[in-house]
């Protein structure tokens, strides 16, 4: 019997990709990858901050991908 996972990010009603969190694993995610990309240029020099900002928005956009209800397709509103 397989569990089904409940969603973490809604789709976008028009377009491709996740919408707002719709559940606190979502809002938490958004959060840390916020507090990344705010933090790194006070802690870090400049290429590192870039590849650190590179790196967790590929993290954010994996998750966001494997999370949001019915996936990412092209949606037009209905």
């Amino acid at each position: 019997m397989e569990r089904r996972r409940k969603s973490w990010f809604a789709p976008k009603r028009y377009g491709y990709g996740s919408g707002l969190p719709v559940a606190w694993q979502g809002w938490a995610v958004l959060a840390v990858y916020l507090a990344v990309v705010l933090a790194a240029p006070f802690l870090l020099p400049v290429l590192l901050q870039i590849l650190v900002i590179i790196l967790a928005t590929a993290a954010l956009l994996l998750i966001c991908a494997r999370t949001t209800e019915g996936g990412w397709r092209w949606r037009s509103g209905g």
